[in-house]
């Protein structure tokens, strides 16, 4: 079916309220979007991040009338909504067509991340088959695609590794693929175990790859720990970190801004050689070794 989509700027101060108010006076669905390509990262725990300048886009059955929902909506936050507009969307699958998107893609000259709606372009490179999906990681984003980089660059065949903020499990499989003897992928987020468990299934790698809960993991040492989460987190688990890889042990960590890279080298700097290994755009990959 056919549907409007009501689109209104707005600023953190104001966009819960707007989006509350729009599912309250119709919208199916509300979404908030970036206006000014500002990330928002590492919030304070328990508050919600929020842009400075943000789109708040309500969708609305065909039929619905979008001035008397604005009408609505203004009485009920008692101020004026001016600059918003109404967008006539196409009838259209929009998973498939967000689906249809999404490329296969090469990291260095042996790993691949090929969606099922495609051949391998390389049958006998190590292809992972991942779709897009709730879990974070599918190598689109500078920081997945900086460790996939150093596996296809550093494969580590035969080892046992641990895979930190697993997320769709992309880097556990890369790693099994490339040679890995077994991983044990590790996330805070239920539904990231779930969708890496599933990875593994389509990728038949799955009695190879155990997930866990943090507070449930066995601590055991590991000669390669990969962890792609955010430099705040990074910084906070570097004892713990140094605790999980062993003696002369690789590390690879990610998920770091330029900016924030000297104080993570910093918090590694006692328990292992360390170093940047690449930049992508505003994103750092740091690698080191064990001391």
């Amino acid at each position: 079916m056919p549907w409007l989509q009501l689109i209104i700027p707005t600023d953190d101060s104001t966009a819960d309220q707007l989006s509350d108010a729009l599912m309250e006076h119709g919208a199916v669905s509300v979404t908030l979007q970036d206006m000014q390509d500002q990330p928002v990262l590492e919030p304070v725990p328990g508050t919600t991040p929020m842009w400075s300048q943000t789109r708040v886009v309500g969708l609305f059955d065909a039929n619905e009338d979008l001035k008397a929902v604005i009408k609505q909506v203004e009485q009920q936050l008692r101020k004026d909504i001016p600059d918003w507009k109404g967008e006539q969307l196409e009838d259209k699958d929009w998973v498939r067509a967000w689906m249809d998107s999404f490329k296969p893609m090469q990291f260095g000259e042996k790993l691949w991340v090929v969606p099922s709606t495609f051949k391998p372009p390389q049958p006998d490179a190590a292809n992972i088959l991942l779709d897009p999906g709730l879990a974070f990681g599918t190598g689109t984003h500078p920081t997945t695609s900086m460790c996939l980089e150093w596996l296809d660059a550093n494969p580590p065949v035969g080892k046992e590794i641990i895979d930190f903020g697993c997320g769709s499990g992309i880097l556990a499989i890369g790693a099994i693929l490339l040679g890995a003897k077994h991983a044990e992928a590790i996330d805070l987020d239920p539904q990231a175990l779930i969708a890496t468990r599933d990875n593994a299934e389509k990728n038949h790698v799955a009695d190879k790859i155990k997930t866990y809960l943090p507070k449930e993991f066995p601590e055991q040492s590991t000669p390669l720990l990969l962890a792609n989460i955010l430099a705040s987190p990074l910084i906070e688990l570097a004892p713990y970190f140094a605790q999980l890889t062993e003696q002369k042990g690789q590390i690879v960590l990610s998920g770091i801004l330029a900016e924030q890279a000297e104080n993570v080298l910093a918090a590694y700097a006692d328990s292992f050689d360390i170093q940047i290994w690449k930049q992508h755009e505003d994103w750092i990959c740091l690698a080191g070794t064990r001391k």
